[in-house]
């Protein structure tokens, strides 16, 4: 048998062309199977979200961007997103001899507005 659709050869008892998934056939006509669908959803979600992200971590992409064009030499920038650490790195090597501050700037620039840290 082929389709009447697409020309592919299908087997006689088809419903449903296997090439281009149009119907060939009534249901009814296919030999007097019934299709019984018995959707029943019975799932309920019960997964809680661990990582509570509080209001304190969200940073502004601006205000980091601004403090890096302007204080990036004394780590300003990594003292506002409270990476401590990297900020007295950045204040003893002002801003890693100016590498760091420049690639700085263009990762500030690819951040979402608020961000988290």
């Amino acid at each position: 048998m082929y389709c009447k659709y697409c020309g592919g050869e299908i087997h006689s008892d088809s419903i449903v062309c296997t090439h281009c998934g149009r119907q060939v056939q009534d249901f009814k006509s296919a030999g007097g199977s019934n299709v019984v669908i018995n959707n029943v959803n019975t799932n309920s979600n019960l997964n809680a979200n661990s990582s509570k992200v509080t209001k304190g971590n969200f940073k502004n992409k601006w205000v980091a961007l601004f403090l890096c064009i302007f204080l990036g030499f004394f780590g300003a920038h990594k003292f506002y997103e409270e990476k401590f650490f990297m900020g007295i790195v950045y204040l003893i090597t002002c801003g890693i001899f100016g590498f760091g501050v420049f690639f700085d700037f263009f990762a500030l620039l690819l951040k979402p507005t608020k961000y988290c840290v």
